[in-house]
C-alpha cells in the first residue's frame, strides 16, 4: 500500500506546494483587481494559520491518491484523458459543492469562486498525472 498511495501521494504533494505558490503569484500578477479582493475583512487577518496552505496540497494528494488506487480502472483511455477525467471528478464531487456553498456563505465575487474551481480542476489532473504514471 505505501508504494501505491504514501510515495506518489507525497510526490504529487511536493508538487501541488510548488503549484500553488506558482498559481498564487501567477493570479495576483494576472490578476491584479482579484488579488485585491483577498484584502476583504471576510478573510483572516492574522497569520495564524498559514501553515494550512502548506499542507493543503499534502492532504489533497493523499487522499486522491488513495482514491486513485481504490478506483483507477474506473478511469479509461490514455494518460492524459485518466488524468484530466480525475480533475473532473474531483470539481464536480468535491469543489463544485463547496464553491457552491462557499459563494452563497461568504461575500466572495463569482470571478473569485471560478478561480477557486479552475484551481481545484488543475491541482487534481496534475495529481492525476502523476498517479497514472506511479500506479497505473
Amino acid at each position: 500500500m505505501t508504494k501505491k498511495i504514501l510515495v506518489p501521494g507525497l510526490i504529487a504533494g511536493v508538487v501541488l506546494l510548488i503549484l500553488s505558490f506558482a498559481m498564487l503569484y501567477g493570479a495576483v500578477y494576472l490578476f491584479p483587481n482579484l488579488a485585491e479582493q483577498y484584502y476583504s475583512p471576510v478573510f483572516r487577518e492574522e497569520g495564524n494559520y498559514n501553515w494550512l496552505f502548506y499542507i493543503h496540497p499534502f492532504i489533497l494528494a493523499l487522499a486522491l491518491a488513495w482514491f486513485w488506487d481504490r478506483f483507477k480502472e474506473q478511469f479509461n483511455g490514455s494518460l492524459i484523458v485518466r488524468d484530466l477525467e480525475l480533475g473532473l471528478v474531483y470539481t464536480l464531487v468535491a469543489s463544485l459543492p463547496a464553491m457552491l456553498i462557499t459563494f452563497s456563505a461568504l461575500a466572495v465575487t463569482v470571478p473569485m469562486v471560478l478561480t477557486w474551481l479552475l484551481y481545484g480542476f488543475v491541482q487534481a489532473a496534475i495529481a492525476g498525472l502523476i498517479f497514472a504514471r506511479m500506479n497505473p
